[in-house]
């Protein structure tokens, strides 16, 4: 049996004394029992404090060093280039938009005043006819 799992085992076994708040009767009980033993359930619960925060460390330690945990790490650092990408892209078009918006707006404004200078044209001129030219010899 692995170390962990022997851990394990043992801190179900003392799993209670951590777990248990000052409003359970397990708890109730180990204040009870400390003066009669002289301290001992107290003296049980922080060994198995001890004892649990050794487990966690160790699991810590295996948990960050598994496949799992480094395909987890590449998938949040994936995860975080493409969201700054999609950022850097939001902006872009964004950019690109207000360029497109000033284009429409420049575009529409002489647009208008084309439409003016034609009407102004038509209203002023009269027909022109053309004067034939003498050839000179």
């Amino acid at each position: 049996m692995s170390r962990i799992l022997r851990c394990a085992a043992r801190s179900e076994a003392v799993g209670a004394a951590l777990d248990m708040g000052s409003r359970t009767a397990g708890e109730r009980e180990k204040r009870n029992l400390g003066p009669r033993t002289g301290g001992a359930a107290s003296r049980c619960s922080q060994r198995a404090a001890r004892f649990c925060s050794a487990v966690l460390a160790e699991w810590d330690n295996r948990v960050g060093r598994s496949p799992a945990s480094l395909r987890d790490q590449h998938q949040q650092e994936e995860l975080t280039r493409l969201r700054r990408q999609l950022r850097g892209s939001r902006q872009e078009r964004q950019r690109l938009q207000q360029q497109v918006d000033a284009a429409a707006t420049v575009i529409a404004t002489l647009l208008a005043e084309n439409v003016a200078l034609r009407e102004q044209l038509a209203k002023h001129s009269g027909v022109v006819v053309p004067l034939p030219l003498a050839r000179r010899e």
